[in-house]
C-alpha cells in the first residue's frame, strides 16, 4: 500500500470542500455571507441578450459553485441571503438590479433551489470527478431553467415557447462553457486537498 493514496482516503464522501476548513459557527457564517457576496459580484459580469429580458451573467455559475462547495444547507442559506438582500434593495442582481418585480427573478429563485440540489449531490461525491461534476452542473442548470423559464413566461405574458427561445436557448453555449470550467476546477480542488490532507 502506497503512502500517497492515504491522504485521499481521508477525504471521504459526505464532505464538501467547505468542510475542509476548521469547523466553527463563525466559519459557517462567513461562508454563507461570502457565497452570497460571490454570487452578487459574479452577477455584475453580465451582457444583455438581444430580444431577451434576461442577460448572460456569471451569477448562475457562482450559485452552482457556491452550492457545490458549501453543501446543501449552507448553499441554500447563501443563495437565500443573496435573494433576500437583493429583494430588499441591494443592487447585486444581474446588471446592478434589485427587487423582485423583474422578469428574470425566477432565475434567482431557481438558483436558490439549484444550489441546494448540487450541494446535496456534492455531499455524495458528485464533484470529485470530471464526468460527475459535468452531470451535477447540467442538473443544476436544468433546475434553474425549470423555475426561471416559466416565471419569465408568466411575468412577461410570453408563451412557453417564446420564453424558452428568450430565456433558455441563448444561454446553452455559455452554460456548456461554465460546466467545462467547473469540470476542471472542482475535481482539481479535491486532488489538491488530498495532497495536503
Amino acid at each position: 500500500m502506497s503512502t500517497a493514496a492515504a491522504p485521499a482516503r481521508t477525504l471521504r464522501t459526505g464532505t464538501v470542500l467547505a468542510d475542509l476548513l476548521p469547523s466553527s459557527r463563525a466559519r459557517d457564517i462567513a461562508l454563507v455571507a461570502g457565497g452570497a457576496a460571490l454570487t452578487g459580484l459574479a452577477a455584475q459580469l453580465s451582457v444583455p441578450v438581444p430580444g431577451s429580458p434576461v442577460p448572460v451573467s456569471g451569477q448562475t455559475f457562482a450559485a452552482l459553485l457556491v452550492g457545490t462547495a458549501l453543501g446543501a444547507r449552507r448553499g441554500f442559506l447563501a443563495l437565500a441571503l443573496y435573494a433576500v438582500a437583493g429583494m430588499a434593495g441591494v443592487p447585486w442582481f444581474a446588471q446592478g438590479s434589485s427587487g423582485y418585480a423583474m422578469p428574470s427573478f425566477g432565475y434567482v429563485l431557481g438558483m436558490l433551489l439549484a444550489a441546494t440540489v448540487v450541494g446535496a449531490l456534492a455531499r455524495r461525491g458528485a464533484d470529485r470527478s470530471v464526468l460527475r461534476t459535468a452531470g451535477t452542473m447540467v442538473l443544476g442548470s436544468a433546475v434553474i431553467y425549470a423555475v426561471g423559464v416559466p416565471y419569465l413566461a408568466l411575468a412577461t405574458g410570453m408563451t412557453l415557447g417564446q420564453a424558452v427561445a428568450a430565456g433558455l436557448t441563448p444561454f446553452l453555449i455559455g452554460d456548456a462553457l461554465k460546466a467545462a470550467l467547473a469540470m476542471g476546477a472542482l475535481p482539481a480542488a479535491w486532488k489538491l486537498a488530498g495532497r495536503k490532507g
